[in-house]
């Protein structure tokens, strides 16, 4: 790892830290606490507040992809765009074993008008999510939606039936309890699907018996006729995953404190020389690089999305690998002074390893953010400052890894 001058970036907060960027590391450590504790407190309060009518819209959104309704997902600023990639490919590419693939597409500013769009794809069994409908264009679509007779979900007041508002006035707040919002309705929407009764048109089938394994599936038990049942027991999970990833923020920031702070300096060094910051990743992972970069460029770094160019991803795929598709990018794109941020749930996906192996050779810093262990990016110290989320539940690893990316730019633009 490495190091800030007079800091080792493993200590604690009260191991007598220097400064990081000028700034005394206590106080920056101090600004960690906060982050930490105020995720916490609005994290449990939202989730306590909104488990039940969650439920509810489970087993709304259940109904419609029954009917051979899909996802579609909408947001048109950069923060928005990386929400709807991310719950779009969470439901049409499930990464639990025994999810099945529901249908979905995200729909983004960079398509044109977001109405326009949506007419190309949408029916009225469709379910509408929409991120940020505070933008006309965004709340004109999903109006039209409504209008189609879509389901229509949205997280701030406007033309939705569902509307899921997080109490915080901090935006990345607010997104990370939406992306633990979406994330919840994908993983218990399919509660609904093993319960063929509850569903209008299909008929019930066998009920299991868990036996003493009941405490830990309760919905595998319920009557195929009782709906009340299965929503309580889905309420029950909501607030149950809800405490999961509480704990698992305050596990990543406050385990990878010194890691935090010492990465916080390399990234304020970065954007002091107008050094370049070039982030990566797969799957959800990759609409987690997405939002990096919009935050970024929000508080004044250059930084470039290796994710973004469909083409530059498909070309190289086709004709030299998946394994290069971002190691391509780092050789065109980074210089010395440079870092990389790279975002893997099992730390061990070859483009990425690949990827921050180059940067290394070209004298980028490194940043990694990796679940489970670590995988091979931490045990064999690939990159420079390793943020580990120790989880093997990937949508809690994401859900903390935002924490954790949301806080060390804060701590870089407080630096």
């Amino acid at each position: 790892m490495a190091r800030v001058a007079g800091c080792d970036p493993r200590a604690g907060a009260g191991d007598g830290l220097a400064t990081v960027a000028g700034i005394a590391t206590d106080a920056l450590s101090a600004r960690l606490d906060r982050i930490a504790s105020s995720r916490s407190q609005a994290n449990r309060e939202f989730f306590e507040t909104e488990a039940e009518r969650l439920a509810t819209c489970c087993h709304e959104m259940a109904e419609r992809f029954a009917r051979g309704g899909k996802l579609v997902a909408m947001g048109s600023s950069p923060a928005a765009r990386s929400d709807a990639r991310h719950v779009a490919v969470e439901f049409v590419h499930p990464v639990i074993v025994g999810k099945r693939a529901l249908p979905a597409i995200a729909l983004a500013g960079e398509g044109g008008a977001l109405d326009r769009q949506l007419e190309a794809v949408a029916e009225p069994d469709d379910i509408a999510i929409a991120f940020e409908v505070s933008d006309p264009q965004t709340a004109d679509a999903l109006r039209r939606a409504r209008g189609l007779g879509c389901l229509t979900i949205a997280f701030e007041p406007g033309p939705a039936e569902w509307e899921f508002e997080p109490g915080s006035a901090d935006t990345t707040i607010r997104q990370e309890l939406v992306e633990t919002l979406y994330h919840v309705l994908w993983e218990l929407v399919h509660v609904f699907f093993d319960h063929r009764g509850l569903l209008a048109g299909r008929e019930a089938g066998p009920v299991h018996d868990t036996g003493a394994s009941s405490f830990l599936y309760p919905f595998l038990s319920e009557s195929e006729h009782d709906l009340d049942g299965v929503v309580a027991d889905v309420r029950k999970s909501i607030l149950m995953k809800a405490e999961e990833v509480g704990a698992l923020r305050e596990q990543t920031l406050g385990e990878n404190r010194g890691t935090l702070l010492a990465a916080a300096a390399d990234l304020r060094r970065n954007r002091d020389v107008r050094a370049k910051v070039l982030a990566l990743g797969n799957g959800g992972s990759a609409t987690d690089a997405m939002d990096i970069v919009a935050d970024l460029r929000a508080a004044g770094w250059r930084a470039i999305d290796l994710t973004e160019d469909a083409s530059i991803l498909t070309a190289i795929a086709n004709d030299i690998g998946t394994e290069e598709i971002f190691q391509r990018q780092v050789i065109a794109y980074g210089r010395s002074g440079d870092i990389a941020v790279a975002l893997s749930t099992s730390g061990n996906s070859a483009n990425i390893i690949e990827a921050v192996g180059e940067a290394r050779r070209r004298e980028l810093k490194t940043v990694a953010f990796v679940g489970y262990d670590g995988g091979r990016v931490a045990g064999e110290g690939l990159a420079d400052h390793v943020v580990i989320t120790r989880s093997q539940h990937i949508p809690r690893i994401q859900e903390a890894q935002a924490s954790a990316y949301h806080a060390l730019v804060e701590l870089a633009a407080e630096a």
